[in-house]
């Protein structure tokens, strides 16, 4: 990890005329990250944290709060300096942007200059119940408290955009500032209620905490992974694990994710042979490239620094890819086209 920081500050200083806020960079765990900020990529130009008030919204009668709370899920809040005199239309567009995100509203709290609070909270709640909410955001006359109630994925993602859109709004972001931050400690897994089964949170192959080894059979959801990503202005920039190494240890973490002795064999077992005789610890990290040099250029896309692009439909216009592929391609790859079927 020092040396990928040494080479990154070097490329930075010698091909822009930006600086680097922090050095050496710090290190964020995975909870730490989602809980001050919604994301694992998070910009680190400003502050503006995000804050979990789960605990003080279970007090009073608040429908939207109890109704959360009670489907397992979260509330969290954000400060917007300064935000309690804005207009109605501002916030009503502020609260419009969330609900694109997926949220179904806003709860706002204003504190205004002289001290009192204007929030439909105050219908529901005891003024001192109040008082700790704004106390633990730390709120201050002039401040605008903006608070979602929903799943902690929702809740997470919806305030990990509209933190940086206030912090646009609020001019806090300096153009010419890099913040480079690694995240560490990721969890092994998360659970997927879709398709109700354990999935990566990062990679099916990365190692795990050898003290963690033995929750794989009781609570995989608290496995620490040897993994870490490194992160600058709010995008990941590189990532890379020390990987398993052990055949048993990596079909364990297969089978967790649902997938049948057969599966496992005809993907991975030429893998998990080479396991067998005694493969060394590896791991290593990936940078991306492209990714780094939309930053450099001051690129809000990526697509802006990619030398011969896709289209929006995938298409590649260089290549004439996807190109019209013969019977005889087809069969040599045992594929058959099948017609949409009719509605």
């Amino acid at each position: 990890m020092g040396l990928i920081e040494d080479m990154l500050i070097k490329l930075i200083e010698k091909t822009t005329k930006k600086h680097i806020k922090q050095h050496p960079f710090p290190h964020l765990s995975f909870k730490e990250a989602m809980d001050r900020y919604g994301t694992d990529h998070p910009d680190l130009r400003f502050d503006l944290p995000l804050v979990e008030i789960s605990d003080l919204a279970e007090a009073g009668t608040f429908g939207v709060f109890k109704s959360a709370l009670s489907a397992n899920g979260m509330v969290k809040g954000l400060k917007v300096p300064g935000g309690a005199s804005y207009t109605r239309k501002e916030v009503d567009e502020i609260t419009e942007f969330a609900r694109t995100l997926g949220a179904k509203g806003l709860v706002q709290l204003a504190i205004q200059e002289g001290g009192a609070i204007k929030s439909p909270l105050t219908k529901f709640m005891a003024p001192e119940e109040v008082q700790a909410i704004v106390e633990r955001l730390e709120g201050q006359p002039g401040d605008l408290l903006l608070f979602v109630a929903d799943s902690a994925k929702v809740a997470n993602d919806v305030l990990f955009r509209l933190r940086v859109k206030m912090a646009e709004r609020l001019k806090l972001i300096d153009p010419e500032e890099m913040a480079l931050c690694w995240v560490v400690d990721f969890p092994l897994f998360h659970y997927d209620e879709d398709l109700q089964r354990y999935d990566a949170e990062h990679n099916p192959f990365s190692g795990m905490d050898e003290a963690h080894i033995e929750r794989l059979d009781s609570n995989p959801l608290d496995i620490r992974a040897k993994q870490y990503d490194i992160i600058c202005n709010g995008f990941e920039v590189g990532g890379g694990s020390v990987r398993i190494n052990v055949a048993e240890l990596q079909r364990k973490v297969f089978s967790l994710m649902k997938m049948s002795d057969e599966q496992i064999q005809e993907q991975f077992g030429h893998m998990l042979e080479a396991f067998e005789y005694g493969a060394p610890p590896h791991g290593g990290i990936a940078l991306g490239v492209d990714r780094l040099v939309m930053l450099f250029a001051d690129e809000d896309n990526i697509r802006e620094v990619i030398a011969f692009p896709k289209t929006q439909s995938a298409q590649d216009l260089l290549m004439g890819a996807p190109s019209p592929v013969d019977d005889k391609q087809l069969n040599e790859l045992h594929l058959q086209v099948r017609p949409e079927p009719t509605k």
